[in-house]
């Protein structure tokens, strides 16, 4: 059985094509995995050659760094080494930018384009420790595919 339902798979697929702005279109992205997997807080970046930027998010607040260099934090982590990034307990990692004082476990999902390169992430925040497993990597990994036209499609 897949992880997403192909209905779901195909909402965010429409969504992503759909009509509205593009931050309206990853607001939803980021409702609907946030919804998905019952998460507290979903963020959906943009990755530039330089720089990370905020798109959209779902949850209590704006992060408290909506622009960073792209080789900080976990998101650097995971764009560098083109893979999802977990940690269990961000409080042991010192790569952790703070983006909410309660925040005890993250993961970090990368968007690749088709040739490979890093074009956006997907970041979970969960104020539970070990909140995320591979299985949590695996389902973001297949809403960010049914939702890649977001990042193509400017």
């Amino acid at each position: 059985m897949p992880i997403v339902m192909n209905n779901t798979l195909n909402l965010i697929r429409s969504t992503a094509m759909g009509g509205g702005s593009r931050a309206e279109r990853a607001e939803h992205l980021a409702e609907g995995i946030r919804k998905l997997g019952d998460y507290r807080w979903v963020g959906i970046y943009d990755v530039g050659s330089e720089e990370v930027s905020i798109l959209a998010w779902s949850g209590p607040g704006a992060p408290e760094f909506p622009k960073f260099p792209v080789s900080k934090g976990l998101t650097g982590a995971a764009i560098g080494e083109k893979k999802p990034v977990i940690v269990g307990d961000v409080r042991n990692d010192i790569r952790y930018l703070t983006a909410f004082g309660s925040t005890l476990s993250e993961i970090v999902v990368p968007v690749l384009s088709p040739n490979g390169g890093v074009i956006g992430t997907v970041d979970v925040e969960s104020e539970r420790v070990n909140a995320f497993t591979d299985r949590d990597g695996e389902m973001i990994e297949q809403c960010i595919g049914a939702a890649l036209p977001l990042w193509l499609i400017r």
